[in-house]
C-alpha cells in the first residue's frame, strides 16, 4: 500500500449544532482531493478533533469517507488511543468499513515504557490485516517513542510507516535503518522539506488544508531534483505553516485550520468544547496570513 506523498489530517466539519455536517464532508473532501492534490485523507485524527468524537460518529465517518472518496484517495482512520482494547476494538471496526489503513498514536497521559509500546502496538497490527501507520508526536502524549522501537516494529509486517514528529535525527535513523519498503513522513509541516532530505517519504499534513498544492509542488519539485526549487517554494510557504499553530498565540491544529477554511468559503463549522474558536486578534492574524 502506496499512500502517497501529500496526506491531509482533515478537519471534521460541523454544523450549527456542533454535529458532523455530511454535506460539508463531502465538499471539504472534494477540495482537498482535488483542488490541494491530497494523495490520502486521515480521517478522525486529532485534527479531525478524534478525543471529542464518539466511536459511533468515527465510524460512521470512515464508512462515508470510504464511500464518497470512491477511489480517489486513500483513507486512513485514526483509531489509536492509550487503551489497547479500544484500539483494537476501532480498529477492526474501521476494517470493516472498507478503509485503506489506519494511524496509531503513541498512548498518551499513561506514560507506557518503550516495551509497553511495542506490546501496544503489536496486539492492535495482529489484531488486523490492514496496513499501520505509527504516529510518534511527544508535544501530545507526553513520551516519546524511540527510533529502537519504532525500527523493531517496522519488522511486523503490515506496519509500513511512521508518523514523525521527534527529531530531525530520529527521521534519519529510522529511514536509513528500517526495512525496505517502510516509509517515513513528517509530521511538521515546517520541517517537510528537511526532513525529506535525511531520507523521509512524505508529510502528513494540516496546512495542506491550505496549501496543498504548493506543497505537493515542493515536494514533487525535491524528488525529481529540482532541490532550489523546492527551497524556494519552502521559504514562500514558511510564514503559513509557523502561523496556522502561532497566531499569534500556539492553538491546537483544528482552531486555526477552520477558521482559515471557514475564511476561504468551506463552511466547517467551530470546534467541539473544550476548544474554543480563536480570539478577535488570532482570528485578524489568520486572515493575513490568507491574503
Amino acid at each position: 500500500m502506496d499512500f502517497g506523498r501529500l496526506i491531509t489530517a482533515m478537519v471534521t466539519p460541523f454544523d450549527d449544532q456542533g454535529l458532523i455536517d455530511w454535506e460539508q464532508t463531502k465538499r471539504l473532501m472534494d477540495y482537498l482531493i482535488e483542488e490541494q492534490r491530497s494523495d490520502a485523507l486521515v480521517v478522525c485524527g486529532t485534527t479531525g478533533e478524534s478525543p471529542t468524537l464518539r466511536d459511533e460518529e468515527k465510524l460512521e465517518l470512515f464508512k462515508f469517507a470510504v464511500e464518497y472518496s470512491a477511489g480517489r484517495c486513500k483513507i486512513i482512520a485514526g483509531t489509536g488511543s492509550n487503551a489497547t482494547a479500544h484500539s483494537i476494538h476501532l480498529t477492526q471496526e474501521a476494517e470493516r468499513q472498507g478503509v485503506d489503513g489506519i494511524l496509531l498514536v503513541v498512548p498518551y497521559y499513561n506514560k507506557p515504557n518503550q516495551e509497553g509500546l511495542y506490546r501496544h502496538f503489536e496486539a492492535i497490527a495482529q489484531s488486523t490485516s490492514l496496513p499501520v501507520i505509527l504516529y510518534n508526536v511527544p508535544s501530545r502524549s507526553i513520551i516519546s517513542m524511540s527510533a529502537a522501537t519504532t525500527l523493531r516494529l517496522a519488522q511486523i509486517p503490515n506496519i509500513v510507516a511512521t508518523k514523525e514528529c521527534a527529531s530531525l535525527e530520529q527521521v534519519a535513523t529510522i529511514a536509513a535503518e528500517a526495512p525496505e519498503g517502510f516509509k517515513v513522513y513528517s509530521g511538521d509541516d515546517s520541517a517537510a522539506l528537511p526532513a525529506l532530505s535525511v531520507g523521509a517519504y512524505g508529510v502528513i499534513s494540516v496546512a495542506s488544508h491550505i496549501i496543498g498544492d504548493k506543497m505537493k509542488q515542493m515536494l514533487t519539485s525535491f524528488i525529481e531534483g529540482r532541490v532550489l526549487e523546492a527551497a524556494r517554494l519552502h521559504q514562500e510557504m514558511l510564514p503559513t505553516f509557523k502561523g496556522l499553530f502561532e497566531c499569534p498565540n500556539p492553538v491546537p491544529n483544528p482552531v486555526a485550520v477552520k477558521f482559515a477554511l471557514n475564511e476561504l468559503g468551506y463552511s466547517v463549522g467551530s470546534v467541539r468544547q473544550p476548544l474554543l474558536p480563536p480570539t478577535e486578534e488570532e482570528a485578524s492574524f489568520i486572515r493575513n496570513l490568507l491574503r
